[in-house]
């Protein structure tokens, strides 16, 4: 494996190549030849780089085709695909890899981590040769990069293992490493583009009866009603219900309580549909290997083989894929029946056990409810049961003894072993590519599941990491500011500070505009941008800003 990132300037371009397996570094500085011999040698290897699905590697082709490396950086600045630079960049193929998650930025992840995040001092948009130093520096700051993508690769391994177990399991070219989840799955299915102009002409499963709430049934099927935009806004069992083209959200918001919750989920919806039901896209070869797949990773599920991993790229990308225009899974009418069935057929179990149960939530794949009694589990999953043979799906249970909950995207759910289940950016358990504000998360977990003080938790953490908040300038803003300082890097941690000296922290879209505070930051702070996970709280840290702050976040599940 080479991990490798490219840094383009007007006149100069560097890449650093790390092959941490063998130990072995490579930097190459505007030198085409001393490149080319090195692609020669590893082109059958597998390069791995943050972005690189998007950037690096068309670099890399491209200044092995001969081309200017600032052009096609440009290219690819002002939005155009590297692909569509040249149709040369073809005679160079690489086994690419991106390990980029979907919403962040490496200085992101590299922030998460606790690690230094300072940029270089090198302005890239300096229209003439670099000098020795800066280049130096901006070996040092790429080197750092790719080594920090070596982290972020570490923590992700478990899908790029997943992702190399498809190809292998399907004997795929090894090329096929840089393709997508969905692309992927599109080939193993043996998937063929058509067109269809029916998407919205559903297919009610005959299974399906609604009559207390037919009047969702009829929303679907008012033919002014199908347009994505559209979406049905109704109380069910008491609690307020979305229903729309996306999906199924009700909740009860700011609720919290004890007593007995079963929490009722289909198994593999989706795909369940999608195969009992003849939902898959219509433009996959043959409908069985999706049925053959899905057979194959339920047994590897049940014996524990972690084969079962790659099978379940295939299941899960595939609703999505058929959403998107441009693989060639395309089938926007079978993924609206999908999407229409699952939720109607949960309307309809709602219906079946309503009269039985508090409903507490319901979301796109399942339904929380409160019995009354614990001897109403038996009625229930009789109930359960009966509607398992009417629509050939199948239900799982837990059961819960506690339940603190915002909304329906944010709750905890406490089992009668102690053993917590979360959902949402408040409550849920972090890593290390999403550290940010642990402490509150910590914080309003320890008070709800432990009976734990704010206070305590807060006040006797001294691990600084812990209370980093990482914000990150985007390219909708000119720069940011620090007080009355005009900021020049773009990723920044954040601390709380109780010195009223320093200012809080913001972007500015253009010259002369407002400066908008970053969200969930506090007036006054201080920024640390250099590696803290061995760094002790200081005194300036201002730790009641982060009370108050889980507080605040306590009154929206409703427990103060």
């Amino acid at each position: 494996m080479i991990f490798y990132d490219f840094e383009i300037f007007a006149f100069n371009w560097l890449v650093v190549m790390i092959n941490p397996f063998e130990k072995e570094k490579k930097i190459v500085v505007d030198n085409e030849d001393e490149l080319r011999s090195y692609y020669e040698v590893h082109q059958n290897d597998i390069w791995i780089g943050y972005n690189s699905r998007m950037f690096d590697q068309y670099i890399l082709k491209g200044i092995l085709c001969g081309f200017n490396p600032k052009q096609i950086s440009d290219h690819i600045i002002s939005g155009k695909g590297g692909w569509s630079f040249s149709n040369l960049l073809r005679n160079f193929p690489l086994n690419n890899y991106d390990v980029m998650t979907s919403f962040h930025g490496l200085k992101q992840l590299e922030g998460f981590m606790g690690n230094n995040i300072k940029e270089t001092s090198v302005d890239f948009n300096l229209n003439r040769k670099l000098t020795k130093e800066e280049i130096e520096e901006t070996i040092k700051y790429c080197t750092h990069d790719v080594e920090q993508t070596i982290e972020v690769f570490i923590q992700r391994k478990a899908d790029f293992d997943a992702h190399l177990g498809l190809i292998k399991m399907f004997k795929l070219p090894l090329s096929y490493i840089g393709k997508t989840k969905p692309q992927l799955s599109a080939i193993i299915l043996e998937a063929e583009k058509k067109t269809h102009d029916d998407e919205f002409e559903l297919d009610i499963a005959p299974c399906i009866r609604i009559e207390k709430y037919k009047v969702v049934y009829d929303f679907y099927q008012n033919r002014l009603n199908r347009n994505y935009d559209k979406e049905l806004e109704i109380e069910v069992a008491v609690v307020p219900h979305v229903f729309g083209w996306g999906g199924l959200h009700g909740a009860k918001e700011k609720y919290s309580d004890e007593g007995y919750f079963l929490n009722v989920d289909v198994a593999s919806y989706y795909p369940s549909l999608m195969i009992e039901y003849n939902f898959n896209s219509r433009n996959i070869y043959d409908p069985k290997k999706f049925k053959e797949i899905y057979d194959t990773r339920l047994k590897y599920k049940a014996e524990k083989n972690p084969l079962q991993a790659p099978l379940k790229i295939v299941l899960n990308s595939t609703y999505g894929a058929m959403k998107d225009k441009y693989n060639n899974l395309y089938d926007p009418k079978e993924a609206n029946n999908v999407c229409v069935n699952g939720q109607l057929m949960l309307l309809m179990l709602i219906e079946m056990i309503e009269p039985y149960v508090e409903i507490i939530n319901t979301n796109t794949d399942g339904i929380l409810v409160k019995l009354k009694n614990y001897d109403d589990y038996d009625l229930i999953d009789d109930i359960c049961y009966e509607w398992e043979q009417i629509t050939k799906m199948k239900l799982e249970f837990d059961l819960y003894k506690k339940i603190y909950q915002k909304d329906v995207n944010n709750y905890i759910l406490v089992d009668f072993d102690g053993h917590m289940k979360s959902k949402g950016a408040y409550v849920k358990k972090l890593t290390d590519l999403d550290y940010d504000l642990p402490i509150i998360n910590e914080a309003l977990v320890n008070y709800m599941v432990k009976d734990i003080p704010i206070e305590k938790t807060i006040n006797d953490c001294d691990a600084l990491k812990k209370f980093q908040k990482i914000v990150k300038i985007s390219s909708k803003y000119l720069c940011g500011w620090h007080g009355s300082k005009k900021l020049t890097d773009k990723t920044f941690r954040v601390f709380a500070s109780k010195n009223e000296n320093d200012g809080c922290i913001g972007k500015q879209k253009k010259e002369g505009a407002t400066i908008e505070k970053f969200a969930n930051t506090p007036l006054h702070c201080f920024i640390n941008n250099d590696d803290i996970n061995e760094k002790k709280v200081t005194e300036n840290l201002d730790k009641q800003w982060y009370v108050d702050l889980a507080k605040k976040r306590l009154k929206d599940f409703g427990v103060l």
